[in-house]
């Protein structure tokens, strides 16, 4: 008899452990991380950007920035920002300086960006080749 209980409670202890617990609530993320790429100019002014994101819960228009990625292209300086409508020109860099001259550029701002419901959130990459106004530029929404 006591040989069946021990077999018992060891098979419980392997389901429990070997069937894969569940995580608990705050080790699974709100929402998924998303990802928006950006692409503008060509040649040695070939710009690329890349914002990860993801939705913030019970939030209408909200989104948490995680991170911002410019490479520029070799004679242009790059910028990510996103369609504020609260700055006067509609645009809000969210990094806090250009990528310039083909290097890279990466910035983990985790910062909350939102809008009002109807706004569509976007994010533009814009580069310009400096002491001209000769400008690149792509839109994604997000």
């Amino acid at each position: 008899m006591r040989v069946s209980a021990l077999s018992a409670t060891a098979a419980l202890v392997v389901a429990t452990f070997g069937g894969g617990a569940a995580p608990a609530a705050a080790d699974t993320p709100a929402s998924p991380v998303l990802q928006v790429d950006l692409e503008a100019g060509k040649g040695l002014h070939h710009n690329i950007g890349t914002v990860f994101y993801e939705r913030v819960d019970g939030a209408v228009n909200s989104v948490r920035i995680i991170s911002v990625h410019i490479t520029s292209g070799e004679r242009d300086c790059a910028w990510v920002a996103w369609n504020d409508p609260h700055d006067v020109n509609g645009w809000s860099n969210l990094t806090s300086e250009p990528s310039c001259n083909g290097t890279g550029l990466g910035e983990y701002p985790d910062r909350i960006i939102k809008a009002p419901a109807g706004h569509p959130l976007k994010v533009r990459l814009a580069a310009d080749h400096p002491g001209s106004d000769v400008v690149h530029k792509d839109i994604e929404k997000l």
